[in-house]
C-alpha cells in the first residue's frame, strides 16, 4: 500500500496554515480614518497619511527620506531616473530576481546588463559586478533576495570605486538589517514592495527611500507628474514625471501593517530557528547559510538549496511534487534567469538602445547565446527550494509538520522513481 499522498496515502498535513495577510482592528482603524477625510487618492502628493508613513518607513529603516508610490516596479524606474540614468546607459542587474528589476533599465531607453549570483546566497555577485563594468556602467542594482541580503560592503565600495549610482532592490527585505544597519539606507536609492505577497502588504504600493535630499525632492516630482510643489519645489530642471502617487486606502493599511512588522519578524526568525535546527536531520535540504553581517532579517521566502544525490537522484520538481500532496508547498523554479523568463520580452524595435549589446533583443537567438548563468541556472532548474513565508508565520507544530512531510517524503523515495 503507497505511503506517499501522492500515490493515494495520508497526507501529513490536513490543518489550513496561518492566514495571510495578518491584519486586525488597527488596519481598519486607519482605513476609517481615511475613509472619513475624504481624501482618498494620492494628489497633492503627499496626502497627510502618506507623508506619516512615509516618514515612519524611513526612519524603521534607518533612512532620512521616504517617497510613497504606486508599486514597487515603477519605484525602480522613478530610481533610475531621479539618479540622472538615459539613454544607451548600462545598469547592471542580477540574473535572479523577478523581471522588474532589469525592466527598469529598460524602460529608461538604458541597456541592462545581466550577471551572475553567488553560490553562497544567490544575490548579485560582487565579483561578476566589478568584470561587468564598461565605461557606459552607471548604475548597480543588487537584490535582498529571499531572506538574505546582498554583500553590502562590496558593493557600496564598488560603486563607490566607479562612481556608479547603487539602488537596493528590497522587495524581500522590509525590517532587515546588515550590521546594524537598515537595508535601503546604504545606497543612493532603495524600493520598496508592498504587492500582496510582499512581508507587508496594502495590496499594491511602493516606497523610495534615499538619504539624499535633492534625490528625495526629484523622486517626488517624478512621482506626482513631474510637478514642483511644496518641499519639492525649486528643482533644477522640471521632470517629466508620471502618475505614480500611493492612495490613502493604501497607506492605511500600510500603517497598521508596518506597526505590527517588528513582531511579525520576531515570529518568523523564531520559527526560522527551529526551523533550521530541524533540518539538521535531513541531508541533502540545506538552508541558505546566514551571513553573520545579517543582523536583522526580513525573511520573504525562506529559501534551501536541493542535493539530488541525497534523495537516491529523484529531481527536486518530483520531491516538491510529492511533499505538496503532503500538505507543504515549496516553490523550485521561482525565479528563472530573468533574460529567459518569457515575461522579459524586450525587443530592440521597441527599445533600440538594446540593439549594441543584444541585436534584436534580448529574447532574440543571438542575445540568449551570451546569456548564460551557470549558478542562477542550477539554482532555478535543479536545487532551489523556496518556501513560502505564511508557513513560518504560526508555531513549533506547524514547522514539525513541515519537517515531518520533508522526512516522510524522503523515506519513500522509492515510490517517486
Amino acid at each position: 500500500m503507497a505511503k506517499l499522498a501522492i500515490n493515494g496515502g495520508t497526507p501529513v498535513r490536513h490543518k489550513p496554515w496561518p492566514q495571510w495577510p495578518v491584519r486586525d482592528e488597527r488596519e481598519k482603524a486607519y482605513l476609517l480614518k481615511a475613509f472619513e477625510e475624504s481624501q482618498w487618492g494620492g494628489f497633492p502628493e503627499p496626502q497627510p497619511m502618506a507623508q506619516e508613513l512615509a516618514e515612519k518607513f524611513a526612519a524603521a529603516h534607518d533612512a532620512k527620506y521616504g517617497v510613497c508610490c504606486a508599486n514597487g516596479s515603477i519605484s525602480l524606474e522613478i530610481a533610475l531616473r531621479a539618479g540622472g540614468i538615459h539613454a544607451g546607459d548600462e545598469v547592471i542587474v542580477p540574473a535572479t530576481t523577478w523581471i522588474a528589476t532589469g525592466a527598469c533599465a529598460v524602460f529608461v531607453n538604458a541597456v541592462p546588463v545581466f550577471v551572475d549570483v553567488s553560490k553562497t546566497n544567490f544575490c548579485m555577485d560582487p565579483d561578476a559586478v566589478e568584470a561587468a563594468i564598461t565605461p557606459k556602467t552607471r548604475a548597480i542594482i543588487p537584490v535582498h533576495l529571499g531572506s538574505s541580503i546582498a554583500d553590502l560592503d562590496r558593493l557600496t565600495e564598488i560603486a563607490r570605486k566607479h562612481n556608479l549610482l547603487l539602488i537596493e532592490d528590497c522587495a524581500h527585505a522590509h525590517g532587515s538589517k546588515w550590521r546594524d544597519k537598515g537595508v535601503g539606507s546604504w545606497g543612493d536609492i532603495a524600493s520598496f514592495s508592498f504587492q500582496s505577497s510582499k512581508i507587508l502588504t496594502s495590496g499594491e504600493g511602493g516606497m523610495l527611500l534615499t538619504n539624499d535630499e535633492m534625490l528625495a525632492k526629484r523622486m517626488h516630482s517624478l512621482v506626482n507628474c513631474g510637478r514642483q510643489e511644496p518641499g519639492y519645489e525649486n528643482l533644477d530642471e522640471w521632470l517629466f514625471g508620471y502618475n505614480a502617487r500611493m492612495s490613502e486606502f493604501q497607506t492605511a493599511v500600510m500603517l497598521g501593517q508596518l506597526e505590527r512588522m517588528p513582531e511579525l519578524n520576531a515570529r518568523k526568525a523564531e520559527n526560522v530557528e527551529y526551523f533550521t535546527k530541524r533540518l539538521e536531520e535531513v541531508e541533502g535540504l540545506d538552508p541558505v547559510p546566514t551571513d553573520p553581517r545579517e543582523t536583522a532579517r526580513g525573511i520573504y521566502q525562506f529559501i534551501m538549496t536541493y542535493d539530488s544525490n541525497a534523495f537516491e537522484g529523484v529531481h527536486r520538481d518530483r520531491f516538491l511534487e510529492a511533499l505538496e500532496a503532503e500538505g507543504v508547498e515549496m516553490s523550485g523554479v521561482f525565479y528563472p534567469p530573468m533574460p529567459q523568463n518569457p515575461l522579459f520580452h524586450a525587443w530592440t524595435r521597441d527599445w533600440p538602445m538594446l540593439r549594441e549589446r543584444y541585436g534584436d533583443g534580448i529574447p532574440s537567438p543571438e542575445a540568449q547565446k551570451q546569456l548564460s548563468f551557470p549558478v542562477a541556472e542550477s539554482f532555478a532548474k535543479d536545487t532551489g527550494c523556496w518556501l513560502h513565508y505564511p508557513y513560518l508565520m504560526g508555531d513549533k507544530s506547524d514547522v514539525d509538520d513541515i519537517v515531518e512531510a520533508i522526512i516522510k517524503v524522503k523515506e519513500n523515495l522509492g515510490e517517486l522513481k
